[in-house]
């Protein structure tokens, strides 16, 4: 700051120290006058003139460290009061400014809180036709083109569901309930939504719960469980997925392990990236690169860490450790 005060006021001290040499040129060239005098004047006058610049920084830089030190987050009480008539031309200039990007910034959450209601209500109402279409397609005989639809059906409610969840999460802490959640009910529920897809690509289960309950949110578990299973399902082959359960160091841990294709070394940091779908296989269209990173936004609130572990060609293992009771004293005053 004193660097930019000396940089903005160089054209003052110059002035300054200018006057100051001219006085003592014309004092050199007037030989009736002596020197000593107006050196005695140009030292007082410098040093006047040095405390005047060392006031004036301290009065002149007040609202501009207070700019500085802004947050610029629309609080405007933090910025010092003006004093100058520039000073308050710039208050008034950023007053302004403050409020309009307020307005616009009321209007745009108004419209996105607008946006966000009717995509949830469409959503619901896309589900009554949706659920009807899924108990015609079971009263279909052509077991052939049943098994086509119900996959194709089945792409829509996961997609329809991870929306769902997306437009949830901003308000998922005032959602959560936390409780000890049966593992195997949940489990074979997801297995059963899955279940025309497994048998089209001639994929088993695996189950081993040595840990039959964990304490979490049994509703957004079960998301997490589901987009683990779709991508399990999604990238193996006619092998079984294998799930298990276990206890380590007092945490419980659930792991879901295929063996399809893997996940390529290179995009193992990414996985969880919105949008990343695959550099290995970048021609599949029909992946939004959604599921992993709503995976990933909805275990951080649950406490839940995922650790991911991949062989390419060989298989991947997700592996979900949950946290002790005690860990959930701050969330659900347990």
């Amino acid at each position: 700051m004193i660097k930019n005060y000396f940089v903005e006021r160089r054209s003052w001290i110059l002035l300054f120290f200018v006057i100051q040499v001219l006085i003592l040129f014309i004092a050199y060239l007037d030989t009736a006058l002596p020197l000593m005098p107006f050196f005695y004047i140009i030292f007082l006058s410098t040093l006047v003139f040095c405390i005047f610049l060392i006031f004036r920084y301290h009065k002149e830089t007040k609202f501009y460290k207070s700019l500085m030190e802004w947050e610029s987050n629309l609080d405007l009480t933090t910025i010092a009061e003006p004093e100058s008539p520039f000073e308050k031309m710039i208050e008034q200039s950023i007053v302004n400014q403050t409020e309009l990007l307020k307005k616009e910034a009321s209007e745009n959450l108004l419209m996105l809180e607008q946006e966000k209601d009717d995509l949830l209500a469409w959503i619901h109402e896309v589900k009554t036709p949706l659920t009807a279409m899924h108990l015609m397609i079971e009263r279909m005989d052509d077991e052939r083109t049943r098994a086509q639809l119900t996959h194709e059906w089945l792409r829509i409610h996961l997609l329809l569901d991870q929306q769902l969840h997306q437009k949830r999460i901003p308000f998922m802490e005032n959602d959560l309930y936390i409780e000890e959640t049966d593992l195997k009910g949940l489990l074979f529920k997801e297995i059963k939504t899955l279940q025309s897809w497994c048998m089209q690509k001639g994929i088993g289960f695996d189950v081993e719960l040595g840990v039959p309950s964990v304490l979490t949110d049994a509703k957004w578990l079960a998301f997490i469980i589901r987009q683990l299973l779709t991508n399990a399902v999604k990238y193996s082959d006619s092998s079984d997925i294998l799930i298990k359960s276990y206890q380590k160091a007092g945490q419980k841990i659930l792991e879901v392990t295929d063996f399809g294709r893997g996940i390529d070394p290179k995009d193992l940091p990414r996985i969880f990236e919105k949008g990343f779908t695959s550099t290995t296989s970048h021609h599949d269209n029909a992946a939004t690169g959604m599921g992993l990173y709503l995976t990933r936004r909805i275990a951080k609130p649950l406490l839940i860490n995922i650790d991911v572990h991949s062989q390419l060609g060989e298989g991947t293992t997700f592996t979900l450790t949950f946290p002790i009771s005690n860990e959930f004293v701050h969330i659900a005053g347990m």
